[in-house]
């Protein structure tokens, strides 16, 4: 499942939430994967604001089953069945 909080929803249609089943593929999925998938089939609008290059744009808090993805191994990540990933803003207007 990916989940989208902080205003981050705004990107995906206003969807918080998205239960994911990803395509068969020989290798298992990793982070940097979904972050394209994800890219391709969920994102609706204002892409900038969500990716820069081949990760997430700075101010975007991720988290695997509630751990930073920063002790995951980030973009390194192989996604295990049901893995929850959520995808939190931190930036905000003033």
């Amino acid at each position: 499942m990916c989940t989208h909080g902080g205003g981050a929803e705004l990107l995906f249609n206003g969807v918080k939430k998205h239960h994911v089943t990803l395509p068969s593929q020989s290798e298992p999925w990793d982070m940097k994967q979904l972050l394209v998938w994800i890219q391709r089939n969920l994102l609706k609008e204002r892409p900038e604001l969500f990716v820069q290059g081949d990760s997430v744009r700075p101010g975007i808090l991720v988290l695997i089953n509630d751990a930073d993805w920063e002790l995951m191994g980030e973009l390194d990540y192989q996604l295990q069945d049901q893995d929850n990933v959520v995808f939190i803003s931190t930036l905000h207007g003033g």
